[in-house]
């Protein structure tokens, strides 16, 4: 069995997960690698400040195993809400024409929840199939637009748990036609409650699906697709996300 002292000259060489590794050696090595100077070490090689307190908050040995690994994302918790509470109000305007308005219960718009006429481009069928998380509906009946015309999309969202109601889009512009992804895009930046004060720049995305018409000035609409890409890529982070807008 080796000595202490030589053990003493040993440890301080060793990085984390190998002097870890010898507290479960033997007792002899699990007494000795307690010692919080070993972890002092350790910490002088990450953090040479903290070795300048001579009364450190918390031992050596704590601050190490707390702190040396990058934390990984945590997994989110259930969301208060679910889609089932929510309803959406959908309005699209063309100049001062009313193109589509609809109330529209929140599971309605879960993603891959229909199923996109045939016909449209690869393009637009792959990102449809991607894996982004995305509030798709299909516009019933469609619509067709031509480029010369400013249209407009607002959106409101209803709790059925509490009767509020928040903005996500307010009469915001398709500012953006892609004639490659076949998409015309608007977007409008959320608010949020003033319990969330550092929470701001998150995006509402709210975009055009559409195919090719005879006129090639025209879009034929044939649905409608709204995400958070910009902080929320799944059902769960969605519904968390509208959780913290400014109910009202």
């Amino acid at each position: 069995m080796l000595s202490d002292e030589m053990l003493k000259v040993v440890f301080p060489l060793l990085e984390g997960p190998d002097l870890a590794a010898c507290m479960s050696v033997c007792k002899q090595w699990q007494q000795l690698a307690q010692d919080d100077y070993f972890w002092k070490c350790l910490c002088a090689k990450r953090w040479p400040s903290t070795c300048k307190n001579p009364s450190p908050p918390i031992t050596y040995r704590k601050l190490f195993k707390t702190f040396h690994k990058r934390e990984h994302r945590r997994t989110l918790l259930p969301p208060r809400i679910s889609l089932n509470d929510l309803e959406f109000y959908i309005d699209i305007w063309a100049d001062d024409d009313l193109l589509f308005s609809q109330v529209v219960p929140g599971p309605t718009l879960r993603t891959c929840n229909w199923t996109p006429p045939p016909g449209i481009s690869n393009i637009l069928k792959h990102h449809l199939e991607g894996p982004e998380y995305k509030m798709t509906l299909p516009v019933e009946p469609r619509f067709a637009v031509p480029y010369t015309q400013t249209v407009s999309v607002s959106v409101l969202v209803a709790r059925k748990d509490s009767n509020k109601v928040a903005c996500i889009i307010n009469k915001s512009m398709f500012d953006y036609i892609d004639r490659t992804s076949y998409r015309a895009l608007a977007f409008d930046y959320l608010v949020f409650s003033p319990v969330y004060p550092f929470v701001s720049g998150i995006r509402a995305w709210f975009s055009l699906l559409f195919m090719e018409h005879v006129n090639e000035n025209v879009i034929d609409v044939f649905g409608i697709e709204m995400d958070f890409c910009d902080a929320a890529n799944s059902e769960n982070e969605v519904l968390w996300l509208l959780d913290m807008l400014d109910w009202k």
